[in-house]
């Protein structure tokens, strides 16, 4: 069996997420929560059994009355069909077999069971790291890890087939939020639990001449009105369901009893062979 490449370190974030407890700043969690709790109210449907895999417990003890609460780790602590329904929350952008963990998550779910994901993914902080990529660049002549990769919505939703959900729907939610400085957003970043824990992430502080140019570039390429600079979160939903005989199933192709031109009160043009 391949190991899967070790893209986080499990120790600096598990560091990074202790520290951020002292003095938390969740917006962003409180947002996922929000729209978690949306999206619950439309599904048709009690969930008596739910669990929640997220490395922020103390935040999402509540969300869910009587919810088990699950460790991010790589083996998650889940039941084979012990749920009903599985929420994994704001921690898969920092797995290193996503894969693995939505195939854990399904594994866990009784038939006809829900999963609701939420990551940061696409477009997330990319001025940020577009701004630190050029100072290092500029100065250095090279570049380093300083952001985790993200994910974009297509693949994930590609990573929900491969891991054998039925209805499986990828959608973000886009947000923009302003800062002073390049430094508050970073103070916030580390507030959130939320800075560099990548494996091959350079082992010091960046250098004053780096950041100071990261942060002018910053200014410069992503104002936000007059004197607040933007960043910009893309919280990705993964919504799959447990496979189920009484879920709808698609039809066979060439089933079709009508034709797409009549349906639209069209003329079919037929191609030559």
């Amino acid at each position: 069996m391949t190991t899967p490449p070790q893209l986080t370190d499990r120790q600096a974030l598990c560091r990074n997420r202790a520290r951020a407890a002292r003095a938390p700043a969740l917006f962003l969690h409180e947002t996922a929560r929000d729209e978690i709790h949306d999206r619950l109210a439309i599904v048709n449907k009690e969930f008596t059994k739910p669990a929640i895999v997220t490395g922020m417990p103390d935040f999402w003890a509540d969300v869910l009355p009587g919810a088990t609460l699950v460790e991010d780790a790589e083996t998650l602590a889940l039941d084979p069909g012990a749920h009903d329904l599985v929420i994994h929350a704001m921690a898969l952008h920092w797995a290193n077999d996503p894969v693995g963990q939505l195939i854990q998550c399904r594994r866990a779910l009784a038939p006809d069971g829900l999963f609701l994901g939420v990551l940061f993914g696409g477009e997330t902080l990319h001025e940020l790291r577009a701004a630190l990529a050029q100072a290092e660049s500029d100065i250095r002549g090279g570049l380093s890890a300083r952001v985790a990769p993200m994910a974009e919505i297509r693949d994930l939703g590609a990573l929900m087939q491969r891991a054998g959900y039925a209805l499986p729907v990828a959608d973000s939610v886009p947000l923009t939020a302003a800062y002073r400085s390049a430094r508050h957003l970073m103070q916030d970043l580390r507030a959130m639990g939320e800075t560099n824990a990548l494996t091959s992430r350079p082992r010091r502080f960046a250098r004053r001449d780096v950041m100071a140019r990261a942060e002018t570039l910053y200014a410069n390429n992503f104002p936000h009105g007059e004197d607040r600079l933007q960043a910009t979160f893309d919280l990705i939903f993964l919504t799959g369901w447990a496979p189920d005989p009484s879920q709808p199933q698609p039809l066979r192709p060439g089933s079709a009893t009508a034709s797409l031109a009549a349906a639209l009160g069209t003329e079919e043009t037929k191609l030559k062979d």
